[in-house]
Order: C-alpha cells, then structure tokens, then sequence
C-alpha cells in the first residue's frame, strides 16, 4: 500500500478500513475515518438476500456476432444472473450510473453497476471512489506513488489523487447491466 496514497480493501465485507492522507502544516498524518455504509447510498440498489433463484434459459450454442453458424437450436443448460455476476452477496451492491464520462468502456448513462467490495483494486480496474465525498466511477491508475482516476470520455479530466484529497475506492465495478429497449 502507498503511504502517500492509500487505496482501501477489506477481505471483510462488513468492515472497510478507511485511512486517508491529511496534510497538515508540518506533517502528513494518517488517520482513520468511518467508512461509507448502506445509509450514505439511499438511491443505490442492494441485492435481495432472500431472493428466489431464477434460472433462465442458457443456449448451448454462442451466438454469432459475424457470420451466422448452424448451431444447435435447443437449451442445453440455464443462467442465474446472481450466479454469473455476483461472486460475493454480502459485499456486492449495484449503482445506476448518472452521467457520460465512462462511455469509452460501454458505460453509459441509466447502466446499473454491479460493484463488490471484496476485490482488491488493481491498476485498470474500473472502481467506484471517494473523492472528498464525491462519489465517481472511474478507472483507476496506480503505477509507483501516482495514483488517479481515469475518465473514459476525453471532456473529462484526469483526477491525479494528492495528499490533500481524501480518496477511497469503495469496490470495483465487476459487470453491469444494460436494457436495450
């Protein structure tokens, strides 16, 4: 971990340390702050615990994406999107994305996120951060003491994380949802 930059993760779901650089006149301190909870995310979606599994039909055969393949016509197996996304249910929340400043990685205004907080970022990672209390979806770059989060739309700058901003990546975005029509 970067002393000058901390990211945060926490292998516990239901405790996410949260250390910040602050700056003072004469020192850099560490210190820790509570770190954001359900109660700060009133218009975020939480997973149903207790939900129903519900197995959709899955086709054997890949859909062609170029030329059209006489695949096999029938189901062979079926999908739970729970199962498919969602790897941890206690650490795993969605977020509808407001806002075009990830449209260079498909992510687009009215997506829903799905974003565990188990996995420990990475750089490239599309994360969901803190920036003095803002909350931002971003790409992260950590590479020695430079650490940023990277817009995925040229309109929007790149934020460079400095020991006077209090930054946390909350969880990274795993996969998303996205209605067509």
């Amino acid at each position: 971990m970067n002393d000058c930059h901390p990211l945060l993760h926490s292998d516990r779901a239901d405790v996410t340390p949260l250390v910040v650089s602050v700056s003072s006149s004469d020192t850099t301190q560490r210190r820790r702050l509570r770190s954001p909870g359900p109660e700060d995310f009133p218009e975020t979606l939480w997973p149903d615990r207790n939900a129903t599994t519900l197995a959709i039909p899955l086709a054997a055969g890949k859909v062609s994406a170029g030329f059209p393949s006489p695949a096999a016509d029938y189901e062979d197996k079926r999908l739970d999107i729970n199962d498919y996304l969602v790897r941890n249910a206690v650490s795993t929340f969605f977020f509808p994305v407001q806002g075009d400043s990830m449209q260079g990685a498909e992510i687009f205004d009215g997506d829903i996120l799905v974003v565990d907080k188990s996995v420990e970022p990475q750089h490239g990672h599309i994360v969901v951060a803190f920036v003095d209390g803002e909350r931002l979806v971003k790409r992260l770059y950590k590479r020695g003491a430079r650490v940023a989060l990277v817009a995925e739309n040229p309109v929007y700058p790149t934020i460079e994380v400095t020991g006077e901003m209090e930054m946390v990546v909350w969880g990274v975005v795993v996969g998303r949802f996205k209605r067509l029509l």
